[in-house]
């Protein structure tokens, strides 16, 4: 049976009050009392529960996370990270999804108010910028995962999208391919841009030119890759290389060329974005840009503890570097 502060006390006959102070290293309860009290500690076993210490210092001990929902891929290792970090510090975890939009809101915004968590990690679900900024302006520490809308206001941290781009762009170029075209992300977001950006200068800067017709904006899901590549197919646009900036949309690209009776990689060489673990067991395996997702998460959490240990974050985000996995693909 778990040994209570009550029975501590009582058998150091003393007030309950006393050894909450020796316990936390008040000074005002004199040396032989608090060695007395140690002294029952020690023999009984006693440790105080982590609800009560909470209590004690006005903390919950726990953090909150709010993402989108735990169907993309990459949320996994990024949730991975994050627990890795907080359990090695004592921390709990409180998983919220917008599965179900505004009703989901209205319970994390209870969560809130009940004081459920001491700061919040979160990968910006849609709809939800308002309530999150109100939160953030009001002091509340946050720290965001993948800042896909660009909010510097924010502590973040992110990947370097941009360059993981830029060098897909030139393993392509470098290995003779002369056609290429991108599959972008949903344009809302700031990694769809930045991923857009990097590939298309490191094509200019060979001296080339992307059309806009070899643009195609995607969704992020297999099936809206292998839609914009039947689409280049249907016109008969010569295409020797396809970049899509996530594997899922990669993998429908290497769908729909396999449908169409193209080989990868001797007719078009494809390059995905993520490296999530389907990417090694296509056929052919997929070639694709490492976002460090699990490292992202690890960042995000030792951040926040940062600052829930009084510390100021830094008004730049924290940049985790992608880099290029060649595989059979490309």
């Amino acid at each position: 049976m778990r040994v209570t502060i009550a029975e501590v006390a009582r058998r150091a006959r003393v007030s309950k009050a006393t050894v909450s102070r020796v316990l936390n290293n008040k000074g005002d309860v004199d040396a032989a009392t608090a060695i007395r009290v140690r002294e029952v500690i020690a023999a009984t076993g006693y440790t105080p529960s982590a609800r009560a210490v909470g209590l004690a210092k006005g903390r919950t001990q726990t953090v909150g996370m709010l993402v989108p929902g735990l169907t993309w891929p990459w949320v996994g290792d990024v949730l991975q990270g994050v627990a890795d970090v907080l359990e090695a510090q004592g921390y709990g975890l409180l998983l919220n999804t917008m599965n179900r939009g505004a009703e989901s809101l209205t319970q994390f915004a209870k969560h809130v108010s009940a004081n459920a968590f001491d700061g919040l990690l979160l990968i910006e679900p849609p709809d939800t910028l308002s309530y999150i900024s109100g939160l953030h302006e009001s002091g509340f520490p946050m720290v965001m995962i993948d800042d896909r809308g660009h909010h510097p206001e924010f502590p973040s941290v992110a990947t370097s999208n941009r360059e993981g781009a830029a060098s897909a762009a030139h393993h392509l170029l470098a290995n003779g391919r002369t056609n290429l075209a991108v599959i972008t992300g949903p344009t809302e977001f700031g990694c769809t841009r930045d991923r857009t950006e990097g590939f298309r200068s490191t094509v200019d800067g060979y001296g080339r030119k992307l059309p806009a017709s070899l643009v195609l904006e995607g969704d992020f899901t297999r099936e809206g890759g292998k839609e914009a590549v039947q689409s280049l197919v249907d016109s008969d646009v010569p295409v020797d290389a396809v970049f899509a900036q996530n594997d899922l949309m990669a993998v429908g690209v290497l769908d729909a060329l396999r449908a169409a009776g193209r080989t990868v990689p001797d007719d078009v060489a494809v390059i995905g974005f993520d490296d999530i673990p389907i990417a090694s067991h296509t056929q052919p395996a997929l070639t694709t840009v490492r976002q460090p997702s699990r490292e992202m998460g690890e960042a995000a959490a030792r951040m926040l503890l940062s600052r829930l240990a009084g510390e100021t974050l830094s008004q730049q985000p924290e940049i985790i570097p992608t880099s290029l996995v060649i595989r059979e693909s490309a």
